[in-house]
Order: structure tokens, then sequence, then C-alpha cells
């Protein structure tokens, strides 16, 4: 409510309206001071104009400081990384003795290396790199679960012609073989009793495995993509599901081999559209000696990650792949999830103990397209940004996420196939201390049917042992045995030692 104003005394007396008077006349008697009017509203509106703009302020330098917290991130702490790794490896690459190593290894390797991130801000965001000398290229975001940036124009129309001839000069391998074998004698191995297994495959724990459940793990184990109908039909020719429900009990689950499918799958035969994979597949090795092409892209992988060289140089090589027409990909991993009991494939020489589990141990993905397709061939990401992940909900009644010969466009996200493209994620999350932390499982993804011509892709993985102790100690034996080889120099071992990965 606004106060009442002051009001302004006035003098009344006739000599105060007269006019001036002649000289003779007593000068006139000075007007009073007037007071003036001040509203108590003013005051409050300063202020409240003056906490305001403090607040601003605070905003203001509090974004700079989030800005400058992120360009650390991004830049200085990629050079320190490198920097640390650098370091790292020189003084590793001297000869030390056995009892040195020993020692290292008992004590204990320093937490100096870090694994440098790319913030994906939003979905649509583009970002400025620079990989090649006087180019500049746009790197956007498609997701943050999993976290997937695509970068156009990666490669030249001439380095996409280089890539797919080596590998025709190589020579292409089936990507699959028909139906895997050794089943048994891995459980053997393993010493699981049946109950023990069937508790592992139940993953609902409701004393039944369904389909979905049986499904899934046959899949992983013997690289066939059963559907329902298959399922039931093997039901049918083992006599496994005794009271027709669908379901498996434990006494009917105890009854089978645990080669029982597999058996069943040689008998009928398999044919390649109902294998997990259908390509065919080289390796092209990107160290010293091979052809420049391939050195200089691994030259831009490593500034396209951030990620020490050191870690790029160590990982597998490149990957070509060739997808004919009906060729495709089930939605998969790249890298399976790490336990205390599993080991990486790429350390496992650094690793105390032995163990039959292993598991591909690979931080980012990085795809490279090296053709258009006619139609299809498109990379799906079936659960990007979902807000939840739950297995169970990947088969739901007629709909297989999983399967992309027939549910491609189901997928929350595709990515079509245009030469020259990369795109790359991360499989696995940040342990919020700059190491590999859980297996994001958003990053599923698969290459949907090729309906119409060829499919040509190229992968690049870099490996990283979640265990830091183990990566380090794996860094440590490469680099004394790269000592030695300098006193006795064999290339080829070296170059076939990467493509038994």
């Amino acid at each position: 409510m606004m106060e009442p104003q002051d009001t302004i005394e006035e003098d009344d007396s006739p000599s105060a309206s007269a006019p001036p008077s002649s000289s003779s006349s007593p000068p006139p008697r000075a007007l009073p001071r007037q007071r003036v009017s001040l509203q108590k509203t003013s005051v409050c509106s300063r202020s409240y104009f003056m906490v305001v703009m403090v607040f601003f302020h605070v905003y203001i330098i509090n974004v700079i400081a989030l800005l400058l917290y992120v360009h650390y991130n991004n830049g200085s702490n990629a050079i320190s990384a490198n920097r640390d790794f650098t370091s790292s490896d020189s003084s590793s690459h001297k000869v030390t003795g056995a009892s040195d190593a020993q020692a290292t290894a008992d004590s204990g390797f320093p937490r100096n290396m870090f694994l440098p991130r790319i913030e994906g801000i939003r979905v649509g965001h583009v970002q400025k790199v620079s990989l090649v000398s006087g180019k500049v290229h746009e790197m956007k975001t498609l997701s943050l679960k999993p976290l997937l940036f695509e970068i156009p124009d990666f490669l030249s129309e001439e380095e996409c012609g280089v890539v797919l001839r080596l590998a025709q000069l190589k020579g292409l391998m089936e990507s699959q073989v028909m139906v895997p074998e050794g089943q048994e004698e891995l459980n053997q191995q393993l010493n699981l009793s049946p109950e023990e297994i069937f508790n592992f495959l139940d993953l609902n724990q409701d004393g039944q495995l369904q389909p979905h459940e049986i499904l899934t793990h046959s899949r992983v184990r013997d690289g066939i993509w059963l559907t329902s109908e298959n399922l039931k039909e093997i039901y049918d020719g083992l006599k496994a599901d005794l009271d027709g429900n669908g379901l498996l009990s434990l006494e009917e689950f105890g009854r089978l081999r645990s080669d029982a499918f597999q058996r069943f799958l040689l008998q009928r035969g398999v044919e390649r559209s109902q294998l997990v994979r259908n390509s065919r597949h080289t390796w092209l090795y990107q160290g010293q000696g091979a052809h420049q092409v391939l050195q200089d892209l691994r030259k831009r992988v490593t500034l396209l990650t951030r990620l020490p060289s050191s870690l790029v140089e160590l990982s597998e090589p490149l990957q070509v792949v060739r997808y004919e027409q009906g060729g495709h990909y089930h939605a998969h991993h790249d890298s399976g999830p790490v336990y205390p009991e599993t080991a990486c494939t790429h350390t496992r020489l650094a690793a105390n103990t032995t163990s039959p589990f292993q598991t591909s141990c690979r931080y980012i993905t990085v795809l490279f397209y090296l053709n258009n397709v006619q139609e299809g061939g498109e990379t799906t990401f079936p659960v990007a940004d979902n807000r939840t992940y739950e297995e169970a909900s990947l088969i739901q009644n007629d709909v297989d996420l999983l399967d992309t010969r027939k549910h491609c466009d189901k997928g929350n996200l595709r990515v079509k196939p245009v030469k020259g493209t990369a795109v790359f994620w991360y499989n696995y999350l940040s342990d919020g201390r700059g190491w590999v932390g859980e297996q994001d499982e958003y990053s599923l993804h698969g290459g949907c049917v090729v309906t119409r011509g060829t499919k040509w892709v190229a992968n690049n993985w870099i490996n990283v042992d979640p265990d830091y102790q183990r990566q380090a100690r794996y860094q440590l034996l490469v680099s004394q045995q790269e000592s030695q080889e300098q006193e006795q120099p064999n290339l080829d071992q070296h170059i076939e030692a990467h493509q038994d990965l």
C-alpha cells in the first residue's frame, strides 16, 4: 500500500504572493525551504535490485566455472593422461629384471593413468573436432545412453577403397561357425551341477525356465538364433516339456544333457540365416610396417577418443566385415560384464590366475562405414536412451527387439550406413575415478539385415581392462617383450600375436 505523501508547506500571506516592489520597498522575505516528497517504496525497490544483481553475478560465475571444468576434463586431463601414460611407458621400456617386475607386481601400480570421456551434452549437440591437418570434423551426439557419436567424412572415399581392397587381398573368413562344440567339456571343467546351471538361467528366480530365458542362453552359447517356434520344436523332439506348458522345471531340465540342444541342432542342420551372425571378416594389422592408410586411421582414432596412444596401439587390429545380401548381426554387446572370476581376453596373460571365463573388454567401439548400402544394413540400438533396461522386456509377445532380421524397425535408434562416416560409443560406464566402470547395458546394438546390395564396415575396438592393476601389469609385460624384440626383431611374430586376438 502506498504511504501518504508529505505535503509542501506554503506561505499564504499577502507579502508572499505580492509582486516585487520598487527599490524603496523593503526586500522581499525569503520563501521557506520546500521539503521533497520521498516514497518509501523507492528504497525497497533499490534494495531488491541490488539483491537480484548479486544473485545474477553469482549465477554467471557458476556457469563460467562449470564451462572451465568441462573444458579441463575434456582437454587438459586428456593431455595429462597422455603424459602419464607416456612417462609410464617410457620408464617401463627399460629392460627390467624378473625381481624388479615381481616387486612392482607385489607393491601394486600407482593410479597415474586416466581415461578421459567426451561429454555428449545432449542429443543433437554438435562439437568441432580436429582430426586431420587443415580440416575440421563435426561430431554429433546421437544418444546419451549409450554415449554415442557420429562423425561424417571420417574417412575419405580413397581411404575407404584402400581398406576394402586390403581386406580382399588378405582374404575373408566366416565370422561364425555353424554350431560350436565343447560345451559338455566346459561344464565338466567348471564342475557345475544341473541345479546350479538351472539357477543361473532362471533370471527371475521363479523356479521355472521361461522361453526367453532359454533363448537368451542358447543364443549366446550355441550361436543359433532360436525363435519361440524353434524352441517348441526342440522341446517336442527331445521330449523335454512333459506337461506341455512351455516351461521347464528343475526336474525336466535335469533330464537333459548340457549339450542336448547342440546335438539336436547338428542332427537337424542349421541354415546361415539362423546364425546369430551371418557375415565374413578379416583382420588388418595397423602397427609399424602396415599400410600408411591403416596407420593414419589408428592415429585419427587416438585423436577422436582422446585416449593415450599406448592403449590404442595395444588394442585389437582393425576388423573388416562384409555382409552379403541377407547378411545380419543380431543385437549384442561388444563387451561382456566383468566379474571377479572373469578375465579379459587381451590381458589374460597378465592375470595371476587361470579362469575358464573370458570376455572381450572393449571400452570403446569405433565403427566405420566403407560403402553405401543400397537397402537395409542399418546399425540399430534397440534400447538407446530408454528410461530403464530390463533384459526380460527385450522379448515380449511377438516382438523380439534383439532380432535384427524381423524387428529392426522396432529399435529406438537406427544409423544409416553412409560411406566414410564413423560412429563410436562407450561400452562401459565410468567408475567415477577416471577408469572403467560397469558395462553400459544400453550399448546393445546389431546390424540390420541387408535387403539389397552388399555392406562393408570396419571396427576399431579399444581394449581396457576394468581391473586397473591387471591392465598396468599387461602393459608392463608388453613393454618388456618389445624391448627384447628390439634386440632380436621379429615383426611377423608380432603381427601374428595381434591376429590371434
